[in-house]
């Protein structure tokens, strides 16, 4: 399974994207220029320039006409799929670490972390079609408490799913703002939350955690399904579309490897989703793995890495006939 290996940013990257037709792949980094390519070769499409903050994670509306850009420059930005063009600014007080558009993409709940005396907040904004009637006000806001790195919606927009420093999963009522799942310390994660990734149908979540493991939940009930263990800090997950896989990706920060052993880990490492089974690994990358995305096909998957590389793994024959 030979890669697609491609140097198109400047810095780590921080996130990947797929549109729902998996021909387009969104990738973003710490060089502040969010990039879009063609899925199957790798060719470059363009760039989203007007970032001045590196930029922390993205989302495509469904019919791939709107990007919406999660950046450290206190900003959320729209733009234009096809012309790159910048559409809306939302604006906030802190770095924004996660965006996500919701079910028919009129709205986007946007996450944005702490900052002096200000804490984490979610924030859920209305998404116009036309520019002219967008608006920054807020349909919902409020603080969750502790940092977040990450938040999502749950079925049908009803909550909103986040995780963060503390290692605590929460659902959220959109409607009455208030905690109605909390994981605890027995079942959750040791470590701070790193990223979350939903299953196609949406009906599983996958988190990850630097304490070295990723866990799935039933995203309806949050009923812990099953915990995949690692040997290194997990960044990034996803799971796949077309067969009962999970890939688990991070690595030993840089500053702790020559002093580790076992150093590196910068592996994409496959999960058998129920039988908890490490499955197989690819390698390649030459620090830790920050993001991961399979193709809504489930024939092909990207990881993004520290080192800068954007690395494109179309599947064997082999891989679709494996015994377990």
């Amino acid at each position: 399974m030979r890669p697609i290996l491609i140097k198109g940013h400047e810095r780590p990257l921080t996130y990947l994207k797929y549109n729902k037709e998996g021909d387009l792949l969104f990738s973003c980094a710490l060089d502040r220029n969010p990039a879009v390519w063609y899925a199957d070769k790798g060719e470059l499409l363009g760039t989203y320039r007007g970032h001045i903050g590196s930029v922390w994670g993205c989302d495509v509306s469904r019919d791939s006409k709107l990007l919406i850009t999660a950046s450290a420059d206190q900003t959320a930005k729209v733009w234009d799929v096809q012309t790159g063009s910048e559409l809306f600014t939302f604006e906030f007080k802190s770095t924004v670490k996660s965006v996500e558009f919701g079910v028919g993409d009129k709205l986007a709940v946007i996450a944005t972390d702490s900052f002096r005396d200000m804490s984490s907040a979610i924030h859920v904004k209305h998404i116009a079609r036309d520019p002219s009637e967008q608006c920054g006000d807020s349909v919902i806001e409020f603080s969750p408490g502790g940092r977040i790195n990450r938040a999502v919606w749950g079925p049908l927009n009803r909550t909103i799913i986040s995780g963060g420093e503390q290692g605590v999963v929460r659902v959220w009522d959109v409607e009455t703002k208030k905690v109605i799942y909390e994981s605890d310390k027995d079942t959750g994660h040791q470590k701070a939350i790193t990223s979350l990734a939903k299953s196609r149908d949406g009906s599983h979540l996958l988190t990850a955690s630097i304490d070295k493991s990723a866990k799935l939940w039933d995203i309806r009930s949050m009923k812990l399904l099953r915990t995949y263990k690692a040997e290194a800090p997990v960044n990034a997950v996803a799971l796949s579309p077309l067969l009962d896989h999970v890939v688990l990706g991070g690595g030993q920060d840089a500053s702790t490897v020559t002093n580790d052993p076992r150093a590196g880990k910068f592996e994409a490492k496959f999960y058998h989703k129920v039988l908890e089974e490490e499955i197989g690994s690819v390698k390649g990358h030459f620090g830790p793995i920050n993001a991961l995305a399979f193709n809504p096909d489930g024939k092909s998957f990207a990881s993004g890495g520290e080192d800068g590389y954007l690395r494109l793994h179309h599947f064997d024959h082999d891989y679709f006939n494996m015994a377990i």
